[in-house]
């Protein structure tokens, strides 16, 4: 905390001191030139907690949720596609085209690739902290496996939805979910999955369905990583 000191200045460095040209003030930078937010990204009052509007001028519009061609016309429609590396994810519809999400994306979702299927979705899904992360920040100790997780709602890193990715029966813990800041769309910005706009998360669990395939394409980890929880 600054503390304030007193001085005594003589006159002639008053004097002088008045002269002296002060620090430009700082310099916003300009407001992108990007047309206004769709409208499906206003606040949502229908949820059991409320989903506040996503601000204006923070989303770059290529992470916008649309419908677009299909890049990948060789997957099944029902199809996720995972792309870490360009913080993206497609829903086929069909061979020509897939609902295309940003996704703020983390450490597990360079570490891990391949094949998945959607075992379930939970809605304000509780969050039951990893021993490892409990190891990193103490404070979350009360919300691990053994005492019940965290509940669902404002403040859970699982956002509105959740979905839970298995391979061969077996939960990879590996979750496509809600939660993402805004301003780290598209970017490596937790220590988590696959994070969405909750609006996208909302969107992208109604339409896909139980048992759905997933694949998570391999890509590099971009470096620095900035840890978010």
């Amino acid at each position: 905390m600054l503390t304030r000191r007193s001085f005594v200045a003589a006159a002639p460095v008053a004097a002088l001191a008045a002269c002296v040209r002060p620090d430009p003030a700082p310099v916003s930078p300009p407001k992108p030139d990007w047309p206004p937010l769709p409208a499906f990204y206003g606040a949502l009052y229908d949820e059991p907690f409320p989903v506040p509007a996503v601000p204006e001028d923070v989303v770059d519009p290529r992470f916008w949720r649309q419908q677009v061609v299909n890049p990948y016309p060789e997957d099944a429609p029902g199809t996720i596609i995972v792309d870490p590396g360009e913080g993206l994810l497609h829903l086929v519809e069909s061979p020509a085209t897939a609902m295309r999400y940003g996704a703020g994306t983390g450490a597990a979702a360079f570490s891990w690739s391949g094949a998945a299927r959607v075992q379930f979705t939970r809605a304000w899904p509780t969050w039951k902290v990893p021993d490892a992360m409990v190891m990193r920040r103490p404070e979350l100790a009360p919300y691990t496996v053994a005492k019940g997780g965290m509940p669902g709602g404002p403040g859970n890193p699982l956002g509105a939805r959740a979905l839970y990715l298995f391979q061969n029966g077996e939960d990879t813990l590996y979750r496509i979910h809600g939660a993402c800041e805004p301003q780290y769309l598209g970017k490596a910005v937790s220590s988590g999955c696959i994070r969405l706009l909750d609006q996208d998360i909302i969107d992208l669990e109604r339409r896909v369905r139980q048992g759905a395939s997933v694949r998570v394409l391999p890509a590099e980890m971009p470096v620095p990583l900035d840890i978010v929880y």
